[in-house]
């Protein structure tokens, strides 16, 4: 099992989770991931700042405002804001983050790894790996 099926089983096997880019748009994947989440009974907490409530659950503006320890965060969000949330999720005491496919850059990364995050990038989709459904 290579390093990054390695991350993704640990990522896998429990949250609390985040889902940082929660969209209200149903087409969106940012929508689409946090759904997932609730298919498979997880406790999943919606971020983003423009919403108060996403898919039933009530929205938080930020990973600081989630009233409980994440362990694990996806990232839908374009690559300059998932610089900042890398150093969010760090300060928050999150183990994992996953930044989706098109969330990621080398420098949001390297960020990551230097704030001793578990990091996977440049990989699947969530989606694809949690057997997502319409």
């Amino acid at each position: 099992m290579s390093a990054m099926e390695q991350r993704i089983k640990a990522f896998m096997e429990g949250g609390p989770y985040a889902v940082v880019g929660a969209s209200s748009d149903r087409d969106k994947y940012g929508n689409k991931v946090l759904r997932a989440y609730q298919q498979h009974g997880q406790e999943v907490y919606p971020v983003n700042p423009r919403a108060d409530e996403i898919e039933g659950l009530k929205a938080y503006a930020s990973l600081a405002a989630v009233p409980v320890r994440l362990r694990a965060v996806s990232i839908i969000t374009p690559p300059k804001i998932t610089e900042q949330v890398v150093k969010e999720a760090a300060a928050a005491g999150v183990k994992f983050v996953w930044m989706q496919p098109g969330a990621e850059s080398p420098e949001a990364v390297q960020t990551a790894e230097d704030l001793g995050l578990e990091v996977i990038a440049g990989g699947p989709c969530y989606l694809v790996l949690a057997h997502y459904h319409e």
